[in-house]
């Protein structure tokens, strides 16, 4: 199968046709794109300059490979962001066909991101990214700014039941309780998981300035947005669509979810772009923090410093020599 969509493909990956401008060293002409593995990931655009939401792969393997080899064409390197993988649970189909179509093009412009995000916080996030491919970010730089964002992502969910929620910890008693009728429950997965009983304790919040997303489910959402809203002080409240992986990743329909972060492009590349850079020893691309975005090198650990040399032993050799004897050289 995947020989024959190989075959199909040579002739549109080998052929020529006008190429845009270089940027960086790489064919393009627009900023990097910013993929997502599926439709209720891609957040609508804050402004008119922040560029759309990218859906990849395809339905198809075939289609996957030509759509992502257009993408790297027009936009020098893509940046797709997928849920990462829970224990127990079967691979994403999409995630594989993904992985199959950059193996099939051969090329380390495709940088594939997982990401510990619930999916509303996950598609948050892309949105956050979107709005920096537009400033002088490199894409290496881009890429590794996704782990170091979703550390101010605060999401979270209300649900009527936490029966089947397996991807935070959960007590004996709140499974309990979720049987009781009417129990409603807020919970928190990122940055620090929380699981509080409404109406006897409140969820910690951000002590920064956010914007909170919310996406409605079955329950009625009132109570992020007239209780949640106002205790984390959010500057703005949006109701989007629910993402279609929420059900499966909370365990339950009975559900409204949240996701608060920072909405402020200037906010955003200033805590970006103050992070040391480094290039990545195998790739060659800009990185920040440990390991490189596109690649997954880590980055390597200065060498250590050779101690200084020590005095001590000249010292003691030099006190134990004796004068000579008068007369004697």
């Amino acid at each position: 199968m995947q020989e024959d969509v190989r075959e199909d493909v040579t002739g549109v990956i080998r052929g020529g046709g006008d190429r845009p401008a270089a940027r960086n060293g790489v064919v393009c002409s627009v900023p990097t794109a910013i993929a997502v593995t599926s439709p209720g990931l891609a957040l609508p655009p804050l402004d008119r300059g922040t560029p759309p939401a990218v859906v990849q792969p395809g339905p198809t393997l075939e289609q996957s490979v030509l759509a992502l080899h257009a993408l790297v064409e027009q936009h020098g390197y893509v940046i797709a962001l997928h849920p990462a993988a829970s224990g127990g649970t079967a691979p994403d189909p999409a995630v594989q066909r993904l992985r199959t179509a950059r193996s099939m093009l051969e090329t380390d412009r495709v940088a594939l991101v997982p990401v510990e995000l619930p999916p509303l916080g996950l598609a948050l996030l892309a949105q956050q990214l979107r709005q920096l491919s537009v400033c002088d970010l490199s894409p290496g730089v881009l890429a590794c700014a996704a782990r170091l964002l979703a550390h101010y992502v605060y999401a979270g969910a209300l649900l009527g039941s936490v029966a089947r929620l397996d991807r935070l910890p959960v007590t004996l008693t709140a499974h309990a309780k979720s049987w009781v009728p009417g129990a409603q429950f807020a919970v928190l997965a990122t940055p620090r998981p929380r699981l509080v009983r409404v109406g006897q304790e409140e969820l910690p919040g951000p002590e920064f300035g956010t914007r909170l997303l919310v996406a409605a489910g079955q329950p009625p959402s009132d109570w992020v947005t007239t209780t949640l809203a106002p205790s984390w002080r959010v500057q703005g409240v949006a109701t989007v669509p629910l993402p279609e992986p929420s059900g499966t990743w909370w365990g339950t329909t009975r559900l409204a979810e949240f996701a608060a972060g920072l909405h402020d492009v200037s906010v955003l590349y200033q805590l970006v772009s103050s992070v040391r850079r480094e290039l990545c020893r195998w790739c060659g691309l800009e990185l920040i923090g440990d390991r490189c975005g596109f690649c997954a090198a880590p980055l390597l650990a200065p060498p250590p410093q050779p101690p200084p040399p020590s005095l001590a032993p000249a010292r003691a050799h030099a006190g134990s020599v004796r004068a000579l004897p008068p007369g004697m050289t």
